[in-house]
């Protein structure tokens, strides 16, 4: 019998900067939702990817005086 092997740890965006922006909804550090932050465990590989593919393009729906403080 072979030893059981941990789960594999989930991929994350997370910076550790958790502030989210009022205006957009978006975290200032990693540019999710709440209930993505919330939910991101319990969803699959493919829906976490396809969320962290659309992140980069987030980053212009905060304003920019907002980010400067990070």
């Amino acid at each position: 019998m072979t030893p059981a092997r941990p789960p594999a740890p989930i991929k994350t965006p997370c910076i550790q900067v958790c502030v989210v922006d009022g205006e957009s909804g978006l975290c200032l550090g990693c540019y999710r939702r709440l209930a993505e932050i919330a939910g991101w465990a319990k969803l699959g590989a493919a829906e976490r990817e396809a969320i962290m593919a659309e992140l980069p393009s987030r980053r212009s729906l905060i304003a920019p005086q907002k980010l400067a403080m990070f």
